[in-house]
């Protein structure tokens, strides 16, 4: 029994379900060779085969975070956040660093590239479980709340520099929703956001900033220009009904709904399988956060509990950005889809995720059975020391 790992299948189940959906989704909306893929020698493969050669490393990922434990976690959430900062700079380096689009995100990796930006918000995921679960940790004092306020700060001062408004933003909530569920008080977060607000308007007023929220608020104004994107995702939803059009019949993926293998991938599901697949699809990540929630309420280690919240809502709040932004409940972010988007940075940082939380779920059960273990042991040795072991093996052959 103690040889046997533990884990939550349905957890296993659910990530498995996303992630196959997901590789057929990206080969549905790449599939077609559009002007585009045609002017560079892209075949209809292209995009599928380095999404399935991601899909196994971030499996082999998973696998991996599986077999480390809490403790060790714990040992290295500062040098894993420290880590995560230093890739971040390195993207401004030239020849390391690579541009896309007018913003400086990625770093070069062989065969491809990565975005720390992804890994950051893992970093600040478990060094802030290590934090608030630490004794000296005190939720009513203004240095323990400042202290991660500062480090997310440094983070999201690099972000807005690439610019990644996206990655700043799900970093600040999530950094908040963690601090929340320590039990900060929530005065602090008054005045933080006092603060941020004079900075956050500075930040909207960029021109390019500006152009994004005002095509949320009309994208109707400029159908062919600023709302072009949005507008096209409507389009595509609308389109859907309520059982879609037809797998791989989408007309939106014909150059029409810009970035549709990535950041409006939802769009495509909606127009091509209808409302019944996109409602399934955001029933899925209902259920993965509720199973992620679960086992940090299982845990008795506070590390294993904010840990397992924190990464849990990393998860659900990237999935519930993707689907307002696709539906016009929120500025255009950047932020892919977890698990369905076509995107490596994003597939194998949520896979080690994944990974981590299966290890919780079956680290609770081990330590479940070596507890009970250790209590029989503990009332046999306090039997022989009253009773001496011969007494007890007698007592034992009576039984």
């Amino acid at each position: 029994m103690l040889r046997r790992w533990q884990y939550d299948k349905w957890l296993l189940l659910i990530t498995a379900v996303l992630a196959g959906f997901g590789a057929l989704m990206v080969y549905s909306s790449t599939s077609v060779v559009t002007p585009l893929f045609a002017k560079r020698n892209i075949d209809q493969f292209f995009y599928f085969k380095r999404h399935m050669f991601t899909v196994f490393v971030a499996i082999f990922f998973m696998v991996l975070a599986c077999r480390i434990s809490p403790e060790n976690l714990k040992r290295f959430a500062i040098p894993l956040l420290v880590f995560s900062f230093i890739l971040l700079v390195l993207i401004f380096v030239p020849k390391i660093g690579v541009s896309a689009g007018g913003a400086k995100r990625w770093l070069r990796v062989w065969p491809s590239t990565f975005q720390p930006s992804e890994l950051a918000r893992l970093a600040m995921v478990v060094f802030l479980a290590k934090y608030i679960s630490s004794p000296s940790y005190r939720s009513d004092s203004s240095i323990s709340f400042l202290i991660p306020v500062l480090i997310m700060s440094a983070f999201q001062i690099v972000f807005i520099k690439q610019p990644d408004f996206g990655a700043a933003m799900s970093m600040g909530i999530l950094t908040f929703a963690m601090l929340v569920l320590s039990g900060v008080k929530l005065r602090y977060l008054a005045y933080m956001s006092v603060l941020f607000v004079p900075v956050i308007i500075k930040l909207v007023m960029e021109p390019y900033r500006l152009k994004r929220v005002l095509a949320f608020l009309d994208p109707w104004k400029e159908p062919q220009g600023s709302g072009f994107q949005l507008v096209q995702s409507f389009i595509a939803l609308g389109s859907g009904g309520f059982t879609g059009i037809g797998l791989g019949e989408s007309r939106q993926k014909l150059s029409f709904l810009p970035e549709s293998h990535t950041d409006f991938i939802f769009s495509l599901v909606g127009e091509e399988l209808g409302f019944v697949a996109a409602a399934i699809v955001i029933c899925l990540f209902i259920l993965l956060f509720i199973r992620g929630i679960l086992i940090a309420n299982k845990s008795k280690d506070p590390f294993v509990y904010y840990l397992a919240s924190g990464l849990s809502m990393m998860i659900a709040l990237q999935a519930l950005i993707n689907f307002f932004v696709v539906t016009g409940l929120a500025p255009t972010k950047g932020l892919p889809l977890p698990f369905i988007s076509y995107g490596g940075s994003s597939l194998l940082v949520n896979m080690t995720a994944i990974g981590i939380l299966l290890n919780l779920s079956g680290n609770e059960d081990r330590r479940d059975v070596l507890d009970r273990t250790k209590g029989l042991i503990d009332r046999k040795k306090a039997l022989i020391s009253v009773y001496g072991r011969e007494h007890h093996v007698e007592a034992a052959d009576e039984k």
